[in-house]
């Protein structure tokens, strides 16, 4: 049966869907489709193109990141093949579904597991792979809060003053590049793992903190580069803005819970666009739709068409050997990364 904490993020997503959607529709209600139709058209094919190839630098660094855990894991037998598809299925549906229904956790142990890793195993990729998302959050978030704290500016009508103002803006950016520089002293130093109830944070190897700080900018990076290449010109506040208005929206879609971000998302970005008439509207909403349709639509499509490919490849392997094709119940995402805190916890959970 669900945790009682499962079903009520699960309302508070839906319910984050329902209240961003109406909000959105107030703003969008006076479009016509003709005018998205035109803002459609309005953009060149190479912007196309180049939205394009931010999709694939995105979903190339969410591999790196698999690839990341594993070295952290000392695991060096599997291919780059193997672990990208791996990488890029799990995160096309996440992506989709919602981080609180679907963490990935599924797909990473049906795949891994296949390969020999232990359940635990499986657990501190899942939890490190995370950590590297955060972490890049933060690096580039700190990033343009100091190079340009007025950014925060744009959201007045959601945040209080305080937050807005650029005094303020910029010293809890220089916060986040702390915390960041804290992890990578912590790390060249070996400082003892941090303990967090009955969980050990380890801090990795300086060579897998390098591939950390490069993989998880480098993702977010693409995926804001798809809105950024489908914007007009006139309407393009600049590279720097639209990433830092990125990373709100990702950020607040990602907390609410609501599947896909649906809605959510969107009103952020439209809010810190101030956008004020229905010909500025529409092709920003256009930018946002080839975003969704080039970062979650297609690859949620073919992710689906890789699971289905996967799991009758399983089981005919299953029924060649004679062996019971049911699949095991995936393990417990664990938080932290002890792999003997792990073990215990995973013991009845684990085939």
């Amino acid at each position: 049966m669900k945790k009682v904490s499962e079903i009520i993020w699960g309302l508070i997503g839906l319910a984050a869907v329902a209240v961003s959607c109406y909000l959105l529709w107030g703003e969008l209600k006076t479009l016509s489709w003709s005018s998205i139709e035109a803002a459609f058209a309005a953009i060149p094919l190479h912007h196309f193109l180049l939205a394009g190839l931010s999709t694939l630098v995105a979903y190339a660094a969410l591999a790196w990141y698999d690839r990341i855990a594993l070295l952290h894991l000392g695991v060096r037998h599997i291919s780059w093949l193997f672990v990208s598809l791996c990488s890029f299925t799990t995160y096309a549906l996440s992506h989709n579904i919602g981080a609180s229904v679907f963490s990935g956790a599924l797909v990473r142990y049906r795949a891994y597991t296949s390969k020999g890793l232990s359940a635990a195993q499986v657990a501190v990729l899942v939890a490190l792979c995370s950590f590297t998302f955060g972490l890049g959050t933060l690096l580039l978030g700190g990033f343009v809060l100091v190079y340009d704290p007025g950014l925060l500016g744009r959201l007045d009508n959601l945040l209080p003053a305080a937050l807005t103002n650029p005094a303020t803006a910029r010293i809890v950016g220089a916060g986040l590049l702390g915390f960041v520089a804290l992890y990578v002293i912590g790390s060249v130093l070996r400082f003892r793992p941090l303990t967090i109830r009955n969980f050990k944070v380890e801090y990795p190897r300086p060579g897998i903190m390098a591939r950390q700080l490069i993989a998880a900018p480098l993702e977010l990076l693409g995926a804001a580069g798809i809105i950024y290449f489908a914007l007009p010109d006139s309407l393009n506040p600049g590279f720097i803005p639209v990433l830092g208005i990125f990373l709100a929206s990702f950020s607040v879609a990602l907390a609410s819970h609501a599947p896909g971000g649906l809605g959510v998302f969107e009103l952020v970005f439209f809010t810190a666009m101030q956008l004020q008439t229905d010909a500025e509207k529409a092709p920003v909403l256009a930018a946002v739709l080839i975003f969704r349709l080039f970062y979650l639509l297609l690859p949620f499509a073919v992710a689906i068409v890789v699971v289905l490919l996967f799991e009758r490849s399983r089981l005919s392997q299953a029924l060649t050997k004679g062996a019971d094709p049911a699949p095991p119940e995936p393990p417990l995402v664990a938080p932290g990364l002890d792999n003997h805190v792990i073990e215990k916890r995973l013991e009845k959970k684990a085939v």
